[in-house]
């Protein structure tokens, strides 16, 4: 007798050699970990300040909108492009696209842009802790209330998880197909 979950195993899709579980969970969570700071981001959109204290009252303008919503799809977007690390598609681009449908993806065309991603990620959102606490001298903006910083805290401190899971889902997808990498 077969006992159903309510959590079944993640697919892994129909890759070569498939990765490791523990690669595509952490592939899976990345989105996650991005998600809500670009939440958080949207009311900035429209003019509202979040508890944020400014020196000076920064003037809004219409293209806000389109700076705020284009920024948090372009992060869930990049955060999305994990997945090829662990799917087929990041073996095979998908026939869909022009010029380069159907055909393999040389290793190295994914694992340098991702690794590279992955350490920018890290030397942009490490400091971050460090900001909130005041150590180190990362500034950080002013809040009008410790429950308004402790949002922003919640908000965006996975994003300081988003390198580290790239660098490791990249890390296996490079291991699972080192040997076509020198072909």
């Amino acid at each position: 007798m077969r006992i159903k979950t309510l959590h079944p195993s993640p697919p892994v899709g129909d890759t070569a050699r498939p990765g490791p579980r523990w690669a595509i969970h952490c592939a899976q969570l990345i989105p996650l970990v991005v998600l809500p700071s670009c939440l958080w981001r949207l009311p900035f959109a429209f003019d509202y300040e979040m508890g944020q204290v400014y020196a000076v009252h920064q003037t809004w303008h219409w293209w806000v909108i389109l700076y705020v919503f284009g920024l948090s799809l372009l992060s869930e977007g990049l955060a999305y492009l994990s997945f090829g690390l662990v799917a087929r598609w990041g073996e095979v681009a998908p026939s869909w696209l022009p010029v380069i449908g159907g055909k393999r993806i040389p290793p190295f065309a994914a694992i340098v842009p991702a690794a590279l991603g992955g350490l920018a990620l890290i030397a942009l959102w490490d400091p971050l802790p460090l900001a909130f606490l005041h150590i180190g001298g990362v500034p950080l903006v002013e809040y009008s209330s410790g429950w308004w910083k402790a949002l922003a805290a919640v908000a965006t401190l996975p994003l300081t998880l988003w390198g580290p899971l790239l660098l490791a889902v990249t890390y296996a997808y490079y291991t699972r197909r080192r040997g076509e990498a020198v072909a």
